[in-house]
């Protein structure tokens, strides 16, 4: 099984791409569509990759960070979620926005990611509720601060608050975010402030 591949850009295509080893052999790569528009022609570049087999077929899905294969391997894990729909989710929303959606239970954020239907969004809630904390801690992205931080007190209340307005997980927490000290601030203090950053950020949608 191929688990990296490092060599040069042969080749772009709409979503793959031909990685050229220094032995002189063609990989063609699956890549989310954000990673792969980050490569150039001729470029030397080095990619984690999922070998998946099939009957009729090997096929090779790479990653340019780890965050980005680590939750990859984590969607494979889903009954029903295949590399296709793997790549299609990681092509439509970065790894961090995907923690947050999960953990935040946000199904109207999953409904959205191509192939995931409401079932298939409940699946992935209820599959990856245990998990998804902690790949989040050890990818070391922001995520888990942030939903620790609404877990009690004056943020949790302002964030109830909120939600009752009809604001998302998925809005409210990086906006939660953005207020220094929110943790030595008043739940009405934390929501003055949070709605003004709201209307700025979301004035179409409120």
């Amino acid at each position: 099984m191929i688990g990296s591949l490092k060599g040069s850009v042969e080749s772009l295509g709409i979503d793959n791409c031909i990685i050229e080893t220094a032995g002189g052999v063609g990989y063609r790569v699956f890549m989310p569509a954000a990673q792969l528009a980050q490569l150039t022609q001729g470029a030397s570049v080095r990619l984690h990759i999922h070998t998946a087999v099939r009957e009729d077929a090997i096929v090779l899905y790479g990653f340019l960070s780890r965050e980005y294969y680590d939750l990859f391997e984590l969607l494979l894990t889903i009954s029903g979620v295949g590399p296709k729909m793997a790549l299609g989710i990681l092509s439509a929303v970065k790894p961090d926005a995907f923690y947050l959606a999960v953990q935040s239970r946000d199904i109207k954020v999953l409904t959205k990611l191509p192939g995931i239907g409401k079932k298939t969004a409940e699946r992935l809630l209820l599959e990856l509720k245990d998990k998804v904390g902690h790949v989040a801690a050890e990818s070391g992205d922001s995520f888990g601060e942030a939903v620790a931080a609404g877990g009690s007190g004056a943020v949790a209340e302002a964030i109830e608050a909120l939600a009752s307005l009809g604001y998302s997980n998925s809005e409210i927490m990086p906006v939660i975010k953005k207020i220094e000290g929110a943790e030595s601030k008043t739940s009405e203090e934390i929501l003055k402030q949070t709605l003004r950053l709201m209307m700025k950020y979301f004035p179409a949608d409120k």
